[in-house]
């Protein structure tokens, strides 16, 4: 819904204004049976930058509300961290060895979730939350890439990027507590998502996703 969301907004502003954030607010679930209406407001045009909210609607509710904000491409400071020491996807299990080695001893709702063919891959570092219920620091770095080719168009990159943004995310959060979202006793969804994009990406290699969750309260 992020992704179909931001390609909306974005066929409504002029081709050389690119996203650099969003925020989103999942209100309703949705029904994957249902075409899903998407309304842009315009909500500013300025000189550099553009705003634009956006409003998903299933059987005349709302079910998903973002705004987003994208601007021309101006020069500026730009800085980055040094990526974390940890072992290149090359070196770590794919998914199609995952599903061989692991797959035949899971449960049935990690066999639906990992046994169909997706357009993203992952690669997680570590591998321990899914065989176990070790309590582990809310840490994760997990690789991630497009299973195909991804157009040469920033548009579509940035909507890409967006869908993948929110995968995972719940696993990192429940690490503490020695429980996944599997687990048939708890019922994980995102309810909101806020994402900066501070420079493009192609998609046509790796990316390494580094997840933390420094706290977290929810209703049991």
């Amino acid at each position: 819904m992020i992704a179909q969301a931001l390609m909306a907004a974005q066929c409504c502003v002029d081709s050389d204004r690119h996203v650099h954030s969003l925020h989103a607010y999942f209100v309703r679930p949705g029904d994957p049976s249902v075409p899903i209406i998407f309304q842009v407001e315009r909500t500013r045009d300025g000189s550099s930058f553009t705003t634009r909210r956006v409003v998903a609607v299933q059987h005349g509710k709302t079910i998903f509300a973002m705004s987003c904000s994208f601007q021309i491409e101006e020069p500026g400071y730009d800085h980055q961290m040094v990526i974390p020491k940890v072992p290149q996807p090359e070196e770590l299990m794919g998914e199609a060895e995952f599903r061989e080695v692991f797959l035949a001893q899971a449960p049935e709702t990690v066999k639906r979730y990992w046994g169909r063919e997706r357009p993203i891959e992952i690669r997680p570092v570590s591998l321990t939350h899914y065989i176990s219920d070790e309590k582990l620091e809310p840490n994760a770095h997990i690789w991630v890439r497009t299973t195909g080719p991804v157009p040469d168009d920033r548009h579509y990159q940035s909507a890409v990027l967006a869908y993948l943004s929110d995968m995972t995310l719940l696993d990192t959060s429940l690490y503490p507590h020695g429980t996944s979202i599997f687990n048939p006793e708890i019922q994980p969804a995102s309810l909101d998502h806020a994402m900066w994009f501070h420079r493009p990406s192609k998609l046509d290699d790796w990316l390494l996703y580094t997840q933390d969750g420094p706290a977290r309260r929810a209703a049991a």
